[in-house]
């Protein structure tokens, strides 16, 4: 059986429409309707998801045993930095006002964190092996629902607590053990907080955040997925990487925001302002 037609099938058995099922793996319509016709297949991230959407449904995924949606490796590596090393046991701590909450923040591409402790003389890059089996997993995908999040996360929704948009935001990632999203580095910052300050639009933000390709990030929100984290690698910057990596990050961060800035003049008429969805959404 092909994974269109499984993910047809288990869709059937949830009783659920393409939409209502996107909005249950934190993917979008789209993304189900092009898996249902067999033009992409799911991520591993999803098929997690749809492993503990049945599991929770009381569907018995395992009689899909043999087909090629439960194949896929539940093992990824991904990279950390650390301004001073890690002490102790890996834990979901981290600054306050992150993108994502509390957590312990992990990246698909290894320059991401290196650009983030260049000034730190202590800093150390980690690879990590990560076990994703068996963890409730909400992968976000770049768009609206990753600004609003990160804006939740942030402090910027406090002016509509308790809204209907605001409890919806706040809903996406709970109980989950794991959050997955694009990584809004220093590039992406200005576009945010733009974004935020109202100068540009919804599209606007969607159409740069697709333009910089800026990875993902791993975030294990709980001490369930802490434990399944260990450490394979662990390098101390010298001064010669951090020089060099200080020159590498801002030539990338000045082509990333002149990009940007190309994208939301050409959109800057269309879709609508943070302050306008959020009232909206009261």
């Amino acid at each position: 059986m092909k994974n269109s037609e499984i993910i047809k099938e288990i869709r059937s058995c949830l009783k659920l429409s393409q939409s209502e099922l996107a909005g249950k793996l934190g993917v979008s319509f789209a993304t189900v309707n092009r898996w249902e016709k067999g033009h992409c297949e799911p991520s591993r991230i999803a098929i997690n998801a749809i492993k503990n959407l049945c599991a929770s449904s009381n569907i018995d995924f395992s009689r899909f045993e043999g087909n090629h949606i439960i194949s896929t490796n539940d093992i990824v590596t991904l990279y950390h930095g650390s301004k001073s090393g890690i002490s102790g046991a890996i834990a979901p701590v981290s600054r306050e006002y992150c993108d994502f909450g509390k957590g312990f923040y992990m990246g698909t591409d290894r320059m991401q964190p290196l650009t983030l402790i260049c000034n730190y003389p202590k800093a150390k890059i980690y690879t990590l092996q990560v076990d994703l089996s068996n963890l409730k997993i909400f992968d976000v995908e770049v768009g609206l629902d990753w600004a609003l999040l990160i804006a939740f996360n942030r402090g910027k929704m406090e002016t509509v607590k308790n809204t209907q948009i605001y409890n919806r935001i706040t809903d996406l990632s709970k109980g989950c053990d794991m959050i997955i999203g694009y990584i809004a580095n220093d590039r992406m910052f200005v576009v945010l907080d733009r974004f935020f300050n109202g100068e540009i639009t919804d599209t606007a933000l969607i159409h740069s955040l697709s333009a910089l390709k800026l990875g993902k990030q791993y975030v294990a929100l709980t001490e369930r997925a802490c434990k399944k984290i260990s450490v394979l690698d662990e390098q101390e910057l010298s001064e010669e990487d951090r020089i060099g990596l200080k020159r590498e990050s801002e030539v990338n961060r000045s082509k990333g925001i002149a990009m940007a800035d190309e994208i939301c003049r050409k959109y800057r008429r269309e879709g609508q302002f943070f302050d306008e969805i959020l009232k909206a959404g009261e």
